[in-house]
């Protein structure tokens, strides 16, 4: 035996090879309703899958699809162009223009084979600010042991959390300005320091608010 195994071919295919011809799909997938384009996609995704279920050459492509739980290049062509139409409508990116001709019909027909897609989605627009309103302040630890004990009171609400630890413990936060301690148990499943911050930022801004 030589070769790649099919586990990385597998890997190598769906992360790295179908990403790079499906990329842009909401332009191109009118083009792709031709018998000679699926043809041409179909024949890379059989290759993948020859090489991922290390079957004769002569074994049919669907069914090789079926046995590693690949979907076919139709759905996921149309997966990709729908979830991209619904995504730039959502945040207003969108050109009506054109809604029932080309690539711009895809949400039309979207919209219109399930309600649900005329609901937006949880995104956000990416926002650049240059001119924050906080401050972060570093202390060094000499800065704690031979200073008053405690970082100078600043403006505004100030909160510092008791550092991400696991093994069972929980969280805890100090608001300096509002003179609480507060703490959560975790229980005994360690979560991961991502998890912990949001218990951090979740108390700070309910005590913030309730303020």
């Amino acid at each position: 035996m030589w070769g790649l195994k099919p586990r990385v071919d597998y890997w190598l295919y769906v992360s790295v090879i179908r990403p790079s011809f499906t990329y842009a799909a909401l332009v191109w997938w009118p083009g792709y309703q031709t018998v000679s384009a699926k043809k041409k996609l179909s024949r890379i995704q059989r290759l993948a899958c020859l090489g991922i279920t290390e079957a004769m050459r002569t074994t049919p492509a669907n069914a090789m699809e079926a046995i590693i739980c690949l979907p076919s290049q139709d759905l996921v062509v149309q997966t990709e162009e729908s979830s991209a139409a619904h995504w730039l409508w959502s945040l207003g990116g969108w050109s009506y223009l054109h809604p029932n001709q080309g690539h711009s019909s895809i949400l039309m027909w979207l919209q219109e084979s399930d309600p649900i897609f005329n609901m937006g989605v949880d995104v956000m627009r990416p926002a650049i600010n240059f001119e924050p309103r906080y401050r972060v302040i570093m202390l060094t630890r000499e800065d704690w042991t031979k200073g008053t004990g405690t970082p100078p009171v600043v403006k505004g609400l100030t909160w510092f959390t008791d550092g991400s630890k696991t093994g069972g413990t929980g969280a805890g936060v100090y608001g300096q300005s509002v003179g609480r301690r507060l703490s959560l148990p975790l229980g005994r499943y360690v979560m991961s320091l991502s998890g912990r911050d949001i218990c951090y930022l979740g108390m700070c801004l309910r005590n913030s608010i309730s303020e």
